[in-house]
């Protein structure tokens, strides 16, 4: 089966858990990897039934790359349902999520609706909302065994209420006063 038979190319999704410019690990000890949430809108059935297509064409090449001509029963999945995971996010209200990641030495592509690259890392931030590029794989790994999401991309449409605060320089600092005359090595 080809790549291309389980890649998919999202309607506008809400980023979240955003890693896209720098990897990070999700546990201590863990490989740092590229990696976002992608918050899909209920309502987005065709994107929902992409991604069924392309994790059932996943699955039959699980069946014989990784599976030994079984499916297995229980399989890990990669399309979560928000409502019953995350009940108490609002941003997950309504809709379901995929996590995808990809490897450091495999960045994923960041471009804006003109496919043109952003290198503003401020730009593209959790709370935003854009199309991702995933590709759904089967895996059987230390005991585990199901689809999972690789990361490819993410295309920044606009802007939205970010998900993760961050205080300004400003604010951090409010209370304390700067004086020019102030010796910082007494």
């Amino acid at each position: 089966m080809a790549v291309k038979e389980t890649t998919v190319s999202t309607g506008i999704v809400r980023l979240s858990y955003e890693h896209l410019w720098e990897p990070a690990a999700i546990e201590e000890g863990q490989e740092k990897k590229y990696s976002a949430s992608f918050i899909i809108p209920k309502s987005d059935k065709k994107t929902i039934a992409k991604i069924k297509k392309a994790i059932e064409l996943a699955k039959e090449n699980g069946k014989t790359s990784k599976w030994g001509g079984v499916i297995p029963k229980n399989l890990k999945m990669p399309l979560r349902d928000g409502d019953e995971e995350r009940p108490d996010d609002p941003a997950y209200e309504d809709a379901y999520f995929i996590n995808a990641n990809c490897s450091m030495s495999r960045p994923p592509f960041i471009v804006d609706g003109e496919k043109r690259p952003i290198s503003t890392q401020s730009e593209v931030y959790s709370g935003c909302y854009g199309n991702a590029s995933v590709t759904f794989y089967p895996f059987n790994a230390a005991g585990n065994k199901g689809i999972a999401c690789g990361l490819n991309g993410f295309m920044f449409r606009r802007d939205g209420e970010a998900l993760a605060t961050r205080i300004t320089a400003d604010e951090a600092f409010a209370d304390i006063e700067v004086d020019d005359d102030d010796d910082l090595f007494d």
